[in-house]
């Protein structure tokens, strides 16, 4: 085929699946069963002088009804899934080396929390990208203000010019060292099999020594005065006060346009630099960037989460390069995916359902959600520039600009655009940039950039662009879910809820998929509802639903049965097992009834005014004994929580009701055929046994991952109460 011919093909294709008939009989059969189920609410609501049982009726019904609304969201957003696919071998054919500079944002924010090795193998990930080297610019932020992470930024820049020049030679892949070294083998060269084996083991060695030298600095927690003379850097830290208090701190430890910078075959490196900001750190490495680079597509990803495909930047260039569309994409999310999940996700980490299937369906109606890592985004667009069907990219334009200023004078002026006091009276954190104020900020300004007409691309390869560390304790996944739910919730009771923000800007369907996650945090309400008052009720002798024998148990068996089976279905085509399906059914209600009752609650208190957003970290490093259980699938408890106290409680609530349905049915005499109570039985009776590793943790472990005894005693106290109340 002709060159003329070849830059008229297009740069990625998208696709869908070739028939949906499978879930639209699915839906059907749902929405058929749900509307019988509300029939038989409506027809048989308890007479007024059943008081109790007709409050506890309305309130399921309600539940039912906030149910079935959630569930409507989650049709919507599997309704109209597509899939890309790119074409990297046009993108070199049409481009060569030609090709737009990328700014790499690595933000990271506490060395005890994040250690500064696993830093450093993200940012060395990312500086072996398969690209020109000299048209990517790594910029890593520490909010910490740590010099330890410095002084391992100091050290990655001298290990890149031995790694960079040995992963193009060997294609060594993933490009991370530690995550290579852990799994690989040598490799071999044909002709010289014994070299390659030992530049292999040079490289081996050059890295374990630095990454020994890394961890033996930070656990001494100070950088020896033999370490500060190496680099005229360290004198910045003479007049830092304290991690929470300190001056702006920016130093270039690679300038690629150095001839001098080049690695141990001559070939230019990527620009390195570090930087210490108090704030908005995001906002910041914006202006700073634009100041020093100016690279048309901006990358961020967390300091955990490194790369372990090396041609994803090319994938994301595909996306803004294409003659036909790429004008209008703002931004292009990769899936969050972690490497240290266990067999059967013991704590539903894997997000394998929002990587494989909901997100590819917010890709179909109009474009996915910005989750905050692993994301190319159009400086443009970033930056609040509206979206012009009239204005075309002029790439050429990008790689003609040049930044003439010698390195001091870059570092002196970018101090001044990186303070704090340069956003003040500006549109940074409102208009441009992140969006301030809300705990994801994210998804908020993800959808702002949507609102200004950009389209967002969804990229799922199926060798995937990033690899990240997932949580590794129960309380962990918790606080994470806490601050996702919470945060999500407060968008959509502020002024930029989708439906009020993106009104005539987005598509309805997208706004309701937004909603899908921004409703997350008020399901605790229903779910609450409908995990305990069907189960006190049962204790009080009192049916809430239909008896087996009777034709209107059929809506309520085949909606469980069905959508439970499609949930299953689900899970399996998207690689789970049936172990880590049910482990999934686990942490959704542990998760409802903890995690999201908190974010919900302190959503409500941020709208009354009474506290303020607040980011929690989450812990990247655990005790032996915590990851040998992780390892083990053992449910880690171990530590005093009130959201522990409330899944205790539930569980022992239930397992009370249980004991006490099971003792009336066996004391009444009745077949279970014919028993009212059958389904409040067997509703206790699937609670009961999700909550195994619950009581498990209370009463029958000894090791240090089992539930406080104050967590117990609560516990025990206030099931007792619950129940003995309900008999009252």
């Amino acid at each position: 085929m002709g060159n003329t011919d070849h830059r008229h093909l297009p740069l990625f294709e998208t696709k869908t699946p070739k028939t949906r008939i499978h879930f639209q009989l699915y839906a059907l059969l749902i929405l058929v069963c749900i509307s019988f189920i509300f029939i038989y609410r409506l027809r048989y609501i308890p007479e007024k002088e059943e008081a109790g049982r007709r409050w506890a009726w309305v309130g399921l019904f309600v539940s039912e009804i906030w149910f079935c609304f959630y569930w409507f969201l989650t049709a919507v957003v599997r309704g109209n899934p597509i899939y890309r696919y790119t074409f990297k071998d046009r993108l070199s054919l049409r481009y060569g080396s030609c090709l737009p500079g990328i700014d790499i944002f690595v933000c990271t924010a506490d060395p005890t929390i994040e250690p500064p090795v696993m830093v450093i193998n993200t940012v060395l990930s990312v500086m072996a990208f398969d690209y020109p080297p000299e048209k990517l610019n790594i910029y890593l932020s520490d909010d910490g203000g740590s010099d330890s992470t410095f002084y391992a930024m100091l050290e990655a820049s001298r290990f890149s010019k031995i790694w960079l020049p040995f992963c193009k030679k060997f294609k060594v892949e993933p490009r991370s060292p530690d995550a290579y070294f852990r799994s690989a083998e040598a490799p071999l060269l044909e002709d010289e099999p014994v070299m390659a084996k030992d530049v292999w083991s040079s490289v081996k060695k050059s890295y374990e020594d630095m990454k020994q030298r890394i961890e033996t600095t930070t656990k001494l927690g100070r950088i020896s005065e033999e370490i500060r003379k190496e680099h005229q850097g360290f004198r910045e830290w003479n007049l830092v006060a304290s991690r929470l208090d300190h001056q702006t701190i920016l130093q270039v430890l690679l300038d690629g346009k150095d001839p001098k910078a080049v690695d141990i075959e001559g070939q230019s490196v990527p620009t390195l630099h570090h930087h210490n900001f108090k704030a908005g750190a995001m906002n910041a490495l914006i202006r700073v960037s634009k100041r020093i680079s100016n690279s048309p597509i901006i990358l961020n990803v967390d300091c955990d989460m490194y790369s372990s495909n090396s041609e994803s930047v090319r994938d994301a260039v595909c996306f803004f390069m294409d003659e036909e569309r790429g004008d209008e994409v703002g931004f292009v999310q990769f899936p969050q995916t972690f490497e240290n999940l266990t067999k059967n996700d013991v704590y539903s980490s894997s997000l394998n359902i929002e990587s494989m299937v909901e997100f590819s369906g917010f890709d179909g109606h109009g474009g996915p959600c910005y989750i905050g890592t692993g994301c190319f985004h159009r400086r443009e667009s970033l930056c609040g520039q509206k979206y012009s069907k009239e204005r075309k990219t002029d790439w050429e334009r990008w790689n003609k600009i040049k930044v003439e200023a010698s390195t001091s004078s870059l570092e002196n002026e970018c101090k001044v655009l990186a303070s704090c006091t340069c956003e003040n009276n500006t549109q940074w954190g409102k208009e441009k940039g992140l969006k301030y104020g809300y705990p994801v900020e994210d998804v908020l300004t993800g959808l702002a950039i949507q609102c200004r007409g950009w389209r967002s691309i969804y990229f799922n390869p199926e060798k995937k662009g990033f690899l990240g560390l997932a949580p590794t304790t129960l309380l962990q996944s918790l606080i994470q879910h806490k601050r996702w739910s919470g945060g999500d919730f407060q968008i959509f009771v502020s002024r930029y809820c989708p439906f009020v923000h993106g009104y005539k800007k987005i598509p309805l369907k997208l706004q309701l998929s937004y909603s899908f996650y921004l409703l997350w945090a008020a399901n605790c309400l229903p779910t609450l509802y409908y995990v305990t008052v069907p189960s006190l009720f049962l204790l009080k002798g009192i049916s809430l639903f239909p008896e087996v024998s009777n034709p209107w148990v059929l809506p309520f068996a085949l909606v469980i049965l069905v959508h439970r089976a499609y949930s299953l279905g689900e899970f399996v085509w998207c690689g789970g097992t049936f172990q880590g399906w049910w482990n999934d059914q686990r942490m959704w209600l542990f998760k409802r009834t903890s995690s999201s009752l908190f974010g919900f609650i302190d959503s409500i208190l941020k709208l009354l005014g009474h506290m303020k957003s607040a980011f929690v970290i989450t812990a990247k490093v655990t005790e032996d004994d915590v990851s040998q259980r992780y390892e083990q699938e053992v449910m880690e408890f171990g530590t005093s929580s009130p959201m522990f106290t409330i899944l205790a409680t539930l569980a022992l609530l239930n397992a009370f009701c249980f004991i006490g349905g099971m003792k009336r049915l066996i004391l009444d005499m009745k077949t279970w055929i014919s028993d009212p109570f059958s389904l409040q039985i067997l509703l206790c009776a699937l609670l009961v046994l999700i909550n195994l590793p619950v009581y498990q943790g209370l009463f029958l472990r000894k090791d240090n991952g089992r539930m406080p005894s104050s967590v117990t005693t609560q516990a025990v106290m206030f099931a007792l109460l619950a129940c003995t109340l309900a008999l009252c």
